[in-house]
């Protein structure tokens, strides 16, 4: 443009031409009429398609612009249009042409392009359905984002970069239904009541169609008995016939509310769970991880699987072939292949379909690559899924055996997917860091190849859909933690943006809800900073990456020096966790005086506080800011203050914990007088804790059974705030000092504990199996010569079963008796990894690992065989009456019964390993 003409312009000749220059596609100025739009559709469009066109109009006609939608065979109209629908429908080819609107490119699967045109026309062109759904939320955000209507002349493609981007909902509960097991679950209103509710459920959709999320996952044990009935198993339905019908209705409404979004609604279920009728009526379990697969449990889940698939066509599957079942065997092959994609074809031929739904694989106690191989022959949508960090967040670099199975799955003919899973180190306090956030979803790309993200809720995932906030009316999740799933949906749409564009977004993003982008933007620090402190702690401190562990209810002393005695879950640091060194290594390195490695106790115990420390800063720097939603902010401010005692707490206490450590070593009475002002230090950081919480929440973890275990165990929902966990860490430094008094008093280090011998209890066994008085030079195998060579004291003269060793290792062990008394059943388990010996119940893979009260070790070291590793001994109990107890393959001891009431001590017999650890569990209990 010549300069004269600049300088014979006008005041409103410049503006006029400033807005032709930008080419602005929605005519006039703040001050002039808005411009009437008129979005067309194609003849007979597709749902999605509506739905994107009326939420595009909404927007529009917010912003003053009277807006109308019409469906049309052949483009009419000649200006002020906005033509939607999929680049190869004819009607989007003619609008192109028409009002030279081409787009550069199209992109790939559930992308769009946007492009101005001529004559005031937009063209929203999806390569398909769903693209051109999210064309249209993209440009309706677009109109919103200007509050006066105008939109500049667009010409830009976009498309995900992950194929799945999902969330999760659990159709579960905080505690056990009256009479159920783990994960069973009937889909009724007076467990479920959210579930009927039809407005939370379009609201939910919406929030995740606003985060271009395409998938949502029900979790379930076993849903079908609440949503199909079986011709040949009309007993096996679990709800009335009225509910039947209620679940009919709000499955079919969800299904479809959820497709015209473009979401895939995929129901998860536990293999093999059955239903407690159909259980009943065949005299078998609802759930039994060691039984074999019969006819009958595959005929039913085959017909049940065909009949749910035949029933609900826009919905997939998922399946978890662990816990319920026993993993990582043949079992799972013929499972997959033999049951479950036999299940859906079924269906799907009933149906007239030849759509494949989606089938998930959960890579979950199972040889997932082995099952994908064996299933891709018969069945090509197939996708993978695992655990990003366990059921915590930890780390965004995963490593060792962790990385290389996600690794390997993303290799395969299959999409694998990422899952965010749990979180139990997190709840319930607010979590929102964008940058740990955007730093996993970019390891998932570029370490393991991952293509897909499966997201938990941030929070209280047992209470759905409630936070633990002390509020009322409750607050929903979907409103606390808005940020949460929008971050990872964000990064799941793009991963690679410029770190400082993305905190000026977030800025923008929270400044919205609480005032300006400066004060969001001091928010986003303190979200950040907070946002390193759990998943550092229990990657450095803790027992187990599973919600077995509660992290913001802190940990016992004898959990930070003595792990080992609570199941400590290994994979937690050799996979979920930088390079770095377990507390106990910590200490006896230094002992040693050997050289340290990678991220220490020490150092995370300072980054931790020091992150605390700035979480603090920054939301004070952001309160003077905040205009509007005082209370949501203030709800913020405590968490961060929360955690800030959280951390302030354990850095206190592992520094205690490493001086009695060096006690350990150097036997210097001095170290642990050292630790005990700590500890103190500790207890006065917990009790900010407790008042910090007693007001703002209802409990800190929203697993409340007895799975729970770490601090300690939860039953009847006890042990779920920090006010129960005060007394505990209380007494525990009171026991320290008192017996520090002793130490120097009597003697250097107590002798251990005498105990008194173990009494058999009477218990008529109904296998046909030998017994023998538990003593050294025993034999414990009918067909072996291996014999006890040392034992506990407590265990001389039990009742031992003895067994064919060969028999164990090949199939799983069946014990069946009859007891007239509450009884104990003592088993030793071989204190080595391998397919020859039985596993020791693991929570972290099995959900029913502690039903029996086995998961913990009662005595560690506790006997020893000629040829094989030390055992240690765990008890399962029973009440009167009989019984089969189904163990899983591999050798163990079956050292006899003992009366429940009969105390066991729970330590470090010693035997078998060449240098028995000095325990200090006693200076604290």
């Amino acid at each position: 443009m010549p300069r004269s003409f600049w300088k014979s312009c006008t005041a409103g000749c410049f503006l006029l031409a400033c807005l032709l220059l930008a080419g602005l596609a929605f005519a006039g100025s703040p001050a002039a009429k808005p411009v009437a739009r008129t979005i067309v559709l194609p003849q007979g469009a597709h749902p999605r398609l509506r739905y994107g066109a009326e939420r595009l109009a909404v927007a529009l006609r917010q912003s003053g612009a009277p807006t109308t939608i019409t469906e049309q065979a052949q483009l009419s109209g000649k200006k002020d249009l906005i033509v939607v629908g999929r680049a190869a429908d004819g009607l989007l080819q003619q609008a192109a042409t028409a009002f030279h609107a081409q787009a550069d490119k199209m992109p790939g699967k559930e992308g769009f392009a946007i492009t101005s045109g001529d004559n005031n026309t937009i063209v929203i062109s999806g390569t398909d359905n769903s693209g051109a759904l999210y064309g249209c939320l993209e440009l309706a955000e677009r109109v919103q984002e200007a509050k006066e209507g105008y939109v500049r002349n667009l010409r830009l493609t976009d498309q995900p970069e992950m194929v799945m981007r999902g969330a999760c909902i659990g159709v579960q509960k905080p505690t056990y239904l009256p009479g159920r097991q783990v994960y069973e679950y009937p889909y009724t209103p007076e467990s479920f009541p959210w579930f009927y509710d039809k407005q939370l459920w379009v609201k939910y959709l919406d929030m995740l169609v606003d985060n271009r999320m395409n998938s949502l996952y029900l979790w379930n044990g076993h849903p079908f008995a609440s949503l199909v009935r079986l011709k040949d198993y009309p007993y096996a339905v679990e709800v009335d016939d009225a509910t039947f019908k209620k679940n009919e209705e709000m499955f079919r409404f969800l299904t479809e509310e959820a497709d015209k979004r473009g979401i895939w609604v995929i129901q998860m279920f536990y293999n093999i769970i059955v239903s407690q009728p159909f259980a009943e009526h065949h005299g078998i379990k609802t759930q039994d991880r060691n039984r074999p697969i019969t006819p009958l449990l595959a005929d039913y889940t085959r017909k049940s699987i065909a009949a749910f698939v035949e029933k609900y066509p826009n919905v997939g599957l998922m399946l978890a072939l662990g816990e319920a079942m026993e993993g990582v065997g043949q079992d799972d092959v013929d499972w997959m292949t033999k049951t479950i994609i036999p299940g859906v074809l079924d269906g799907l031929k009933a149906l007239k379909q030849t759509e494949l739904p989606p089938i998930v694989l959960r890579a979950h106690d199972t040889d997932a690559p082995r099952v994908i191989n064996a299933a891709l022959p018969l069945y090509k949508n197939l996708y993978t899924e695992a655990k990003f960090n366990g059921e915590a967040l930890t780390t965004y670099t995963p490593r060792g055996s962790w990385a290389e199975l996600h690794r390997k799955l993303s290799s395969m003919n299959s999409v694998h997917i990422q899952n965010v899973h749990i979180l139990a180190n997190l709840e319930p306090f607010r979590y929102a860091s964008a940058d740990f956030i955007q730093k996993s979803v970019l390891a998932m790309h570029n370490i393991y190849g991952s293509n897909g993200l499966h997201l938990y809720p941030q929070a209280s995932y047992w209470d759905w859909p409630y936070t633990a906030d002390k509020v009322e009316p409750r607050q929903l999740q979907i409103d606390r933690d808005w940020l949460w799933y929008k971050q990872w949906a964000r990064y799941a749409w793009k991963a690679d943006r410029p770190r400082p564009e993305e905190i000026e977004y977030w800025g923008r993003q929270i400044g919205r809800q609480f005032g300006t982008a400066e004060t969001g933007r001091h928010i986003l620090d303190a979200y950040e900073a907070a946002g390193e402190i759990e998943p550092k702690l229990l990657r450095r401190y803790g027992i187990t990456d599973g919600n077995r562990q509660t992290l913001t209810l802190g940990m016992l002393m004898t959990q930070l020096i003595n792990p080992r005695r609570y199941g400590l879950f290994t994979l937690l640091y050799e996979s979920e966790a930088p390079e770095g060194e377990m507390i106990i290594d910590y200490a006896e390195k230094e002992a040693k005086g050997q050289p340290h490695i990678g991220e220490t106790p020490p150092r995370v115990a300072d980054e931790v506080v020091a992150h605390g420390r700035a979480a603090v800063a920054a939301i004070e720097r952001a309160a003077p800011g905040v205009t509007q939603n005082q209370a949501e902010f203030q709800r913020i401010k405590n968490d961060m203050y929360c955690q800030d005692a959280l951390a302030n707490f354990y850095a206190d206490k592992v520094r205690a914990a490493l001086l009695t450590l060096r006690y350990k070593y150097s036997h210097n009475v001095a170290d642990l007088e050292a630790a005990v002002p700590l500890l103190a230090r500790s207890v006065q950081h917990w009790e900010r804790m407790v008042a910090l919480t007693k007001d703002t929440y209802l409990y800190a973890n929203s697993m409340q059974t007895a799975q729970r275990k770490i601090p300690m165990r939860g039953v009847d929902g006890t042990y779920k705030t920090w006010a129960e966990m005060l007394p505990v860490y209380q007494r525990e430094l009171t026991n320290l000092r008192h017996n520090l008094d002793s130490l120097k008093q009597v003697r250097p280090l107590p002798a251990s504990q005498k105990t008194a011998r173990l009494t058999s209890a009477p218990v008529t066994l109904l296998n046909k199996a030998q017994t023998y008085t538990v003593g050294a030079g025993q034999p414990v195998f009918t067909d072996t010569t291996a014999q006890l060579t040392a034992l506990a004291p407590e265990l001389l003269g039990l009742k031992g079963i003895r067994l064919s060793q060969a028999q164990m290792r090949s199939q799983r062990t069946e014990l069946r008796f009859t007891t007239k008394q509450p009884v104990k059943l003592l088993v030793g388990y071989f204190n080595q990894k391998n397919p020859r010996y039985l596993p020791v119940p693991t929570l972290e893979i099995d959900a029913t690992a502690n039903d029996y009260g086995q998961a913990d070790i009662k005595i560690s070291n506790a006997a020893t065989v000629a040829g094989l590793p030390p055992l240690n001994v765990h008890t399962f109990s029973f009440r009167p009456g009989t019984h089969t107890l189904n163990l899983g393959k591999g050798a163990a001891l079956l050292l006899g019964f003992v009366p429940a009431d009969e105390p066991i001590r729970t330590y470090n017999a010693g035997l078998g390993v060449t240098n028995k650890d000095g325990e200090l569990d006693w200076l604290f209990e």
